[in-house]
């Protein structure tokens, strides 16, 4: 059970940055700048909450972070045609360099950055249950967010005019201007709102996974659901699986550090970079191939 409630926690910031992606990648822009948002999310979440003493200030202040980041790397790839690789890297490495100034600047007390605390369970009565508590708000409002937003964005994206939309744009924008669809401003808009559901998971780390901001928080996690999106063949819930699935990696690599395989300890080291190699795996094809919507990185 701990295991598992572990694996859950895990794949919260997770499913949040994955369903970004998939919200970017199936209306045609290429986002690797996934851990950016990821990242700014973080801060911002930290640096809202510690000033106003409001969680949900700092929930609020992460979206806006990662909507802002998305747009911007939008405007990159649309309007200066910066390649969107290039752009997502540049922008990740910016937002490393970026918080870790501010918060050495500002934040840090004693070498330790400011203490903050995430929103209140929504359902503490569901606590002591295991799993379920986790699922329904008993533990963290977090973990509910995450997977409502995941069944919202497949409900949009397979049964409404919009997703309709967004998937057109993403297979063949020139038919879907034919059609008077406004591609550009459609694309800003996904990506910008993927970018907020992205900002959202930073708030997680820091508000509720840390309890504070740390230089380099997201420690590649943006990269990880960025594999994930590929894995899930650019599904919501496709997606998801394979968050859960690199969830459960990262859990069971937790929990092994303490129990040794055979008689023999496995370095701690070794069992860290577990999900990362299955991510490895992913965008390698080797986890089963996927087909990408047809426009992705086409700037038309």
């Amino acid at each position: 059970m701990e295991l598992v409630e572990s694996a859950i926690r895990l794949s919260t910031p997770l499913l949040l940055a994955a369903l970004g992606g998939v919200l970017s990648e199936r209306v045609g822009v290429v986002n690797i700048a996934l851990e950016s948002m990821l990242l700014a999310g973080a801060f911002a979440a930290m640096a809202a909450a510690g000033a106003t003493g409001n969680p949900w200030v700092g929930v609020a202040a992460a979206a806006l972070a990662g909507l802002l980041i998305g747009l911007l790397h939008t405007f990159l790839v649309l309007q200066l045609r910066v390649d969107a690789i290039i752009s997502g890297v540049g922008l990740n490495l910016l937002a490393v360099s970026a918080t870790t100034f501010l918060l050495r600047s500002f934040f840090m007390k004693g070498g330790v950055g400011v203490q903050v605390h995430g929103p209140a369970a929504w359902a503490p009565a569901l606590k002591s249950i295991p799993i379920l508590g986790s699922l329904l708000g008993g533990g963290t409002p977090f973990v509910p967010m995450a997977i409502l937003a995941v069944f919202w964005g497949w409900l949009v994206m397979y049964r409404t005019r919009w997703g309709l939309q967004l998937r057109a744009v993403g297979e063949s924008p020139h038919a879907a201007r034919a059609a008077g669809i406004r591609v550009e401003r459609l694309r800003y808009l996904w990506v910008g709102l993927g970018g907020a559901f992205a900002g959202v998971g930073g708030a997680y780390l820091s508000l509720e996974a840390a309890g504070r901001f740390t230089e380099n928080l997201s420690a590649g996690k943006g990269y990880l659901a960025l594999a994930a999106v590929i894995l899930g063949r650019w599904s919501p819930l496709g997606a998801s699986v394979a968050v859960v699935g690199f969830g459960f990696a990262e859990a069971l690599q937790i929990w092994l550090q303490g129990h040794p395989i055979g008689g023999v300890s496995v370095p701690s080291e070794l069992l860290s970079a577990f999900p990362y190699l299955l991510g490895l795996l992913a965008v390698g094809g080797l986890l089963g191939r996927s087909t990408p919507p047809a426009a992705l990185g086409r700037v038309d």
